[in-house]
This record gives structure tokens, C-alpha cells and sequence, in this order.
């Protein structure tokens, strides 16, 4: 499959696609919590982190294709205690009619790559305790397993 991949450099632009990363993150949002993903919120996550070295947002498309059919976001999480800064995959998604042909980790690869550019070797992923296919692919990818949450709600 031919891919066109492309790191969205500018805030504007990065701000354009923020509907499409509210509706693919709400989706993800759905395994984690019965709350609505907050209307939004993916604007001002742009607006306040774009700059920040942890941010990469990435888009692929069919070449020639207008609006892109899977996207990757990444962005700082600072453990409050330590003050460690770590880049965090927080929005991957394939249209699922294109999932399975590698396109996910292709986004993934490239993510890692700019983000050893800048000086940063590690990035995290938010993973359901129970997502054993997810938790399986991120390990084939090179992910470990690092630390647990436990919530209380």
C-alpha cells in the first residue's frame, strides 16, 4: 500500500484536524471511562503542548487523498513526583477498513524516529488492564510493560 505520511508542522494545521483527533480519541476514550470524551479537548491540548518536543502529530492518507484515514498523537505525561517528562502515544487510529496492513506501526516507527531526533528515547502508551490484543501488539512493537494505574472512582 502506497502511504503518505506526513508530520503536521504548524499549529493552524494541527488545530484543523483537531475534530478528527476528538472523534478518533473519543472512541479509544470509550474502553476507558463511561464519561463522554470532553468536547474539545483535543484543540486545547494543541493550543497549550504543539511546541512542547513530546508533541509529534502525524497523519497518513492515500497519496492524492484529502482528509487523512489514520493519524498518531503524541504528548508530554510528567510523573508530578519526579518531575520526568515522558513522551505519551495518546492518539493512534486506522480507519478501520484499512486496518492490518501495517499502517499503525508504520505511524508508530516514524513517531519514534522523530522523537529520538529531539533527544527523547522512550515512549509510553495508555493500554485497558484487560486489552490483551493491544497489550500483545505493543509488545511486538517493542513496548514493555512499565507500571500499572489502579483508579478508585
Amino acid at each position: 500500500m502506497k502511504l503518505d505520511l506526513r508530520r503536521v508542522d504548524s499549529l493552524s494545521a494541527a488545530v484543523l484536524l483537531a475534530p478528527l483527533l476528538d472523534r478518533c480519541a473519543a472512541q479509544f476514550w470509550r474502553e476507558f471511562s463511561d464519561q463522554a470524551w470532553p468536547e474539545g479537548a483535543s484543540e486545547r491540548f494543541l493550543r497549550r503542548w504543539f511546541d512542547a518536543p513530546q508533541t509529534v502529530l502525524l497523519t497518513a492518507s492515500e497519496p492524492g487523498r484529502g482528509e487523512p484515514w489514520a493519524v498518531c498523537l503524541s504528548g508530554p505525561l510528567e510523573d508530578p513526583l519526579r518531575g520526568e517528562v515522558t513522551p505519551t502515544l495518546l492518539v493512534l487510529h486506522v480507519d478501520p477498513q484499512l486496518r492490518r496492513r501495517g499502517v499503525a506501526r508504520e505511524l508508530v516507527d516514524e513517531l519514534g524516529r522523530i522523537l529520538q531526533e529531539r533527544g527523547l528515547t522512550r515512549l509510553a502508551a495508555r493500554v485497558g488492564h484487560n486489552d490483551d490484543a493491544l497489550i500483545s501488539m505493543g509488545e511486538r512493537w517493542g513496548f514493555v510493560r512499565a507500571w500499572e494505574w489502579i483508579v478508585r472512582e
